[in-house]
């Protein structure tokens, strides 16, 4: 079905050469790199380091009494104070 197309008929309009037969074979030539997750990596940080934050707060014995910064911070902060791990509400 490509070969009924002139070359170019189907390329993207920033394509500089115009040599395609499809648009998609215009796209792969040139060679995007895409992330899916693009607008999303400082959520994906963000929260990679809040369960990391957990993960490190349950290794020396505290129980959070939730996965965000302000609970570990808040238990944290309690096991600093009384001297015992927190074991959450």
């Amino acid at each position: 079905m490509a070969g009924k197309f002139k070359k170019g008929a189907r390329c993207s309009s920033a394509c500089s050469t115009k040599e395609h037969r499809t648009f998609g074979e215009c796209m792969r030539a040139k060679d995007l790199q895409l992330n899916p997750n693009l607008s999303n990596t400082g959520a994906t940080k963000a929260w990679d380091g809040e369960l990391q934050a957990y993960r490190d707060a349950r290794s020396q014995g505290i129980q959070p009494s939730g996965t965000t910064m302000a609970k570990i911070r808040e238990a944290e902060e309690i096991s600093q104070r009384t001297g015992q791990a927190y074991k959450g509400a």
